[in-house]
């Protein structure tokens, strides 16, 4: 019995601390970020900028050309992607030919990304912000304390966090149906790791997602 009230109270003292870092980050608004997206078989694709969530989600980037395979549109190593509004824009070069001829950007709706539910459920819901991931947090029945990490020359404790099916929520719906772009891309996911380094601010150092067959 002792054993028992160990792990529950280990594990109230987890959700806690997870609880404090959503709240601060949360309150931050933005923020400055790396990216790396993983699929099976293919080249990660990097990204860096700002994402913003304090007033709407929306984000600033520039990502690795010939890794997003956008090489036709873009001879620079790097292109600026923008997300506002519920779309995605590309800074392209502009175009000799085509529905883009003489454009210099491109706009991809949510929508054909992930599906008109699961759009509405990302964009809504702040998508892929920091804020939104550390929010989903709340859901996760499995939580672990993995010790202290240096990361990026600070000192964290490391917590993974299990989510399962009926705990996704707008997650489930942005990525869990295969019959969209990003449910193709992570195999039509039915869960979620999330690995979160958290530092001595209570805010997120690092977070690394795995669902399905992607990692972030």
């Amino acid at each position: 019995v002792q054993r028992a009230a160990d792990v529950v109270d280990k594990s109230d003292a987890i959700m806690a601390a997870l609880a404090r870092a959503t709240d601060r980050t949360e309150n931050l608004g933005s923020a400055e970020v790396r990216i790396s997206t993983a699929t099976a078989g293919t080249a990660p694709i990097t990204m860096e900028g700002t994402y913003s969530w304090g007033a709407g989600y929306a984000f600033d980037v520039e990502m690795d050309t010939k890794a997003a395979q956008m090489q036709l549109l873009q001879d620079a190593p790097t292109m600026r992607m923008l997300f506002v509004d519920g779309a995605y824009y590309y800074d392209v070069d502009p175009q000799r030919s085509g529905p883009l001829k003489g454009k210099e950007w491109m706009k991809v709706d949510a929508s054909a990304v992930f599906g008109e539910k699961g759009a509405q459920a990302f964009s809504g819901g702040g998508g892929g912000s920091p804020a939104a991931s550390m929010k989903s947090l709340k859901y996760a029945k499995n939580v672990k304390d993995l010790g202290k990490e240096t990361v990026d020359g600070q000192s964290t404790t490391h917590y993974r966090a299990e989510l399962d099916q009926a705990q996704l929520g707008k997650f489930k719906d942005a990525y869990g149906d295969a019959d969209s772009l990003a449910g193709s891309i992570t195999g039509g996911a039915s869960s979620m790791t999330m690995d979160i380094w958290v530092g001595g601010k209570d805010l997120p150092v690092r977070l690394k997602q795995r669902i399905g067959t992607m990692t972030v």
